[in-house]
């Protein structure tokens, strides 16, 4: 199984449109984060879990020939409003299948009306397929995932465990049953927002205690914001089974 990070930011991306911080500043690659996104390859399977709005950026650059099918965490706009740029799938494929809470699903077609609407269809527009995801085992492919439900402040959210690996973002509390699902992981991506306390989102303190507890065999920490740091400097202090994980980096489970 594989893994790209399409993008590793939060929700306004690395740099910050018109901010003068050092991070923002940063000439190294590594400090530049489109929104937080992943490309989970297998097999003959390729599967996106979030489409934010650098969705149509992250596939120039990663150009998969082809996905299986979109996963959604949540109905936040920096992981959904890249929707329409499944286009040039959906030419190619057809229908495309996407996974979401009902909750998420609903979201999707308010905001997406053109696309959901069925009583008249302009030419080109994507057609989706509709999955819905409860807290429990589904299959994608060959593979069942499991559902990993935590909140994102008071908005419910799901991460998912594929295999020997498990994604989760936009947490900031999970109860000890789901993370129970996540026992003998080797690997474990989360998210870590930033040092200072955040209402949403788990700081880095908060997802080195998980990582901790859980002691995956690697742990890669996504959704970064720039008040975490620089690259390189993080990741030196970082334990030795810990990464920050950057747009493009690609593992393999």
């Amino acid at each position: 199984m594989k893994i790209t990070f399409l993008g590793t930011g939060t929700s306004q991306g690395i740099p910050v449109i018109g901010s003068t911080h050092p991070v923002c500043l940063s000439a190294n690659p590594k400090d530049k984060r489109l929104r937080v996104s992943v490309l989970i390859e297998w097999e003959n399977f390729a599967y996106v879990i979030d489409c934010g709005p650098d969705f149509r950026q992250q596939m120039l650059r990663t150009n998969p020939s082809k996905i299986d099918g979109v996963v959604f965490t949540h109905e936040h706009a920096d992981h959904t409003a890249g929707l329409d740029d499944i286009r040039p799938f959906f030419f190619r494929q057809g229908d495309i299948p996407i996974y979401a809470h009902k909750r998420v699903l609903k979201a999707l077609a308010q905001r997406f009306d053109y696309i959901f609407n069925s009583e008249y269809k302009y030419p080109g527009i994507p057609t989706v397929v509709q999955n819905e995801i409860v807290n429990a085992p589904f299959k994608l492919g060959d593979l069942m995932v499991t559902p990993i439900s935590g909140f994102h402040h008071k908005l419910q959210v799901f991460g998912f465990r594929f295999g020997d690996l498990a994604y989760l973002t936009d947490m900031k509390t999970i109860t000890d049953d789901e993370l129970g699902k996540l026992n003998g992981l080797k690997v474990l991506v989360l998210n870590a927002l930033r040092e200072k306390e955040h209402i949403s989102h788990f700081t880095l303190e908060e997802a080195l205690q998980i990582i901790k507890k859980l002691n995956p065999e690697r742990a890669y920490l996504t959704h970064i914001s720039h008040y975490l740091g620089f690259h390189d400097i993080v990741q030196q202090k970082l334990p030795d089974n810990v990464y920050l994980a950057y747009d493009t980096l690609t593992i393999n489970v």
